[in-house]
């Protein structure tokens, strides 16, 4: 059984910061009372009253800021647990997984070898799964902190999406209907990038990853790379749940995660979309998300500037 260990020094500090911001509201209230009784005292004296209100309006700025920061810091908490909860699913999950066909492959010697090619082949899908959490996690903390460019190449965004469209359809077990691929360039040249090859190619698993994991029943994604102006673009669309107007600016942001209704059905660890963004950013382009509401489909598009020639 695999537990995760507590992230003490981050919870603590995130206590602290939200006592600190309680007692902050709890003494600007009662200072706040405080003058009101003073007005009351001292209603005659016009000086005291002009003071007053400046000092008044002061506190109640203080108060709004004071419980802005606060919600803030709980919404982030919160992300935060969420985070913790779900890595520590998708890590344990598969690590239980291999350990029960492991110890059914040693207590039963007499096996034949479609069932051990079968079991063989279900703990290679679960240490995939592993490995992809590892390395979403840390992505995450690397493109947090990447600054520079060093070792930037020319790579074809082409032959990446390519690759990963095949990856991506073994993964999931796919038709080649399942999932379309549409190259509008005219010639290689076209849809070449300058940059880290192996961070584009995980943006582009992530894209087709979270467009599988959000299809609603039957699986049907489109990726489409064409080259427009000066920047190359790929356009990957589903027929799955789709997302509310007002979250489509959210979906982006570290730890997001779905409704909870979608939520539930779904597992992640929140960092997808996330690293894509940055990714693109880090290379100076960018990702948007279009959807026409719930149950309507998502298109995710992902910008990056093409090679000058």
């Amino acid at each position: 059984m695999v537990r995760a260990e507590p992230l003490d020094m981050p919870t603590v500090s995130r206590r602290k910061t939200i006592a600190f911001f309680i007692v902050l509201g709890a003494i600007s209230g009662g200072l706040a009372i405080a003058l009101n009784i003073t007005w009351v005292i001292h209603w005659r004296e016009v000086g005291m009253i002009v003071l007053g209100l400046i000092f008044f309006s002061v506190i109640i700025a203080g108060v709004t800021l004071n419980t802005i920061f606060l919600v803030r810091e709980l919404r982030r908490s919160e992300q935060h647990d969420s985070f913790i909860n779900n890595v520590s699913h998708e890590l344990k999950t598969p690590i239980a997984s291999i350990r029960l066909y492991l110890e059914t492959l040693q207590n039963h010697k007499h096996l034949g070898d479609d069932q051990r090619d079968r079991f063989y082949q279900v703990m290679l899908e679960d240490t995939d799964r592993l490995l992809s959490t590892v390395e979403q996690v840390l992505r995450a903390g690397e493109i947090t902190q990447a600054r520079g460019r060093k070792d930037w190449q020319v790579f074809d965004l082409a032959e990446i999406t390519h690759e990963s469209i095949e990856l991506a359809r073994t993964r999931y077990h796919l038709e080649p209907a399942a999932m379309e691929y549409r190259n509008h360039s005219v010639g290689s040249e076209e849809t070449q990038v300058v940059g880290d090859a192996e961070q584009v190619r995980t943006a582009v698993m992530n894209l087709l990853d979270n467009a599988v994991k959000y299809s609603n029943g039957a699986v049907h994604v489109a990726a489409d790379l064409a080259a427009e102006g000066n920047n190359v673009m790929l356009r990957v669309s589903d027929q799955g749940v789709g997302i509310p107007r007002g979250e489509l600016k959210r979906i982006f942001r570290r730890f997001y995660r779905a409704p909870q209704r979608i939520k539930s059905r779904v597992k992640g660890t929140g960092l997808g979309l996330f690293l894509v963004r940055s990714i693109a950013r880090h290379h100076g382009g960018d990702a948007e998300a279009f959807s026409e509401g719930e149950g309507r489909g998502t298109t995710i598009t992902l910008r990056l500037p093409r090679r000058h020639s």
